[in-house]
């Protein structure tokens, strides 16, 4: 019964860590704040401050002085969860599972002369953390979720003329992970047990932009995001009377995630002095994620240590690839004020088999306001707010925890989130 129960807890655990990551509905957008005020809309085309490093590296041949860009941006979300027939002993529905999230940035540009241009970038691409609470009646199959990654980028651009301009950066990619599962003891739900799993990677990626002048009002911008391979090295802990003598014992884990590439196309429109319009589109390749495979050793036999049971695990994902798309506008109010506005759609790459109570999200819809004020030529503070709703999506498992008792977790999922930021740029 161990090797059962160890086999199912640490598989769920390990391979949900990735939808974590990777979903559409938790994946952080917000490497900008004047950005933000637009949905993000014109993200490659439009170069308003350092932040371009992130957004088109290319952009950074319009900064004609050297320039710093720091945020940050506070995510506060929302789930209501009803349950639709689960069976897991003592189980809660409370919701609200994810703490408040903050997200920083900073950003450095400094023109060298008329055509090369260095900049330098530390963002966080992606994270998250989900908590729900003792007792949750989707434990068995995730209860702590932490995931971080912090992204450092050295960028140049080179300006062929005053109409194009390229840029490149390599990306230094830290990523850190905890993930937490109960395991079930007896079908009363008592002595239960935990799996908790942690590791860590530093691997190499790349950020590559073109950004083109079209027409005196019209800028183009194309920006792509390479993917990023790990390798995660860490510890699997097994605690709790499930596992009897072997509950405190530590196991040697590695799993390898390939977070997808990215192309992101925008344009930039003056209407006239006042009026700026923004609209772009992003594909990610989350096909790339059609299972994961975490690799244990020093696993006892007891514990199911033999070929074909933990020591390699597989689970499928089956994600897809998907389009999100942006409009936006900006309205220079006077030389000090800038008001923005953003509406933004994006797709989900789960599926409703595949969906987890770690990810459990679907398509979203983001409505954004900002505002930029210039109290000085030197100075400009960026103000921006979004509210996002998704579709309601279900979540269904259900999986031999125990032999003979099949363990179902099914609830509907209701989520939300507000996202407040404020940066700042100062020009030298």
């Amino acid at each position: 019964m161990k090797k059962v129960m160890l086999k199912t807890s640490l598989g769920l655990a390990v391979t949900l860590a990735s939808t974590q990551l990777f979903a559409s509905g938790f994946a952080l957008n917000e490497q900008s704040i004047s950005g933000m005020g637009t949905g993000f809309a014109g993200r490659s085309s439009s170069a308003e401050d350092a932040s371009t490093v992130f957004g088109n590296p290319a952009g950074m041949a319009r900064l004609k002085r050297e320039q710093v860009t720091v945020g940050a941006a506070a995510i506060l979300a929302k789930s209501d969860i009803s349950s639709s027939g689960s069976n897991t002993p003592g189980g809660s529905f409370d919701g609200d599972m994810v703490p408040k999230v903050g997200v920083p940035m900073g950003y450095y540009v400094k023109p060298i002369d008329d055509q090369w241009a260095f900049g330098f970038g530390i963002y966080a691409p992606f994270g998250l953390v989900t908590d729900y609470e003792n007792g949750f009646a989707g434990r068995y199959f995730g209860s702590y979720s932490k995931v971080s990654v912090v992204t450092l980028q050295p960028t140049v651009s080179y300006a062929f003329n005053d109409k194009v301009s390229i840029g490149f950066g390599p990306t230094i990619n830290r990523i850190e992970g905890t993930l937490k599962s109960d395991v079930r003891g007896n079908f009363a739900g008592t002595n239960d047990g935990e799996v908790k799993i942690s590791g860590d990677d530093t691997a190499i990626g790349y950020n590559i932009g073109v950004m083109v002048q079209a027409t005196d009002r019209t800028r183009v911008g194309l920006t792509y995001h390479s993917m990023v391979d790990y390798k995660l090295e860490g510890k699997t802990r097994i605690s709790g009377a499930p596992f009897s003598v072997f509950s405190g014992s530590k196991f040697d884990a590695s799993l390898k995630i390939k977070t997808p590439e990215s192309v992101d196309f925008s344009i930039t429109h003056e209407l006239d002095e006042n009026w700026t319009l923004y609209m772009g589109s992003t594909w990610t390749r989350w096909s790339r994620l059609e299972d994961i495979t975490v690799s244990n050793s020093g696993v006892p036999p007891q514990l199911g240590g033999s070929a074909g049971s933990i020591g390699t695990i597989s689970e499928p994902q089956n994600w897809h690839d998907t389009w999100a798309h942006a409009v936006g506008a900006s309205y220079k109010l006077n030389k000090q004020w800038t008001l923005r506005a953003g509406l933004s759609v994006d797709q989900s790459p789960t599926n409703n088999e595949d969906r987890s109570p770690r990810i459990p999200t679907g398509d979203r819809t983001a409505f954004s306001l900002g505002a930029g004020w210039s109290p000085t030529e030197d100075l400009t503070v960026d103000l921006a707010y979004s509210y996002l709703m998704e579709e309601d999506v279900k979540v269904s498992h259900s999986k031999p925890l125990v032999p003979g008792v099949n363990t179902s977790y099914n609830a509907k999922y209701e989520n939300s989130a507000h996202g407040l930021g404020v940066g700042m740029t100062y020009r030298f």
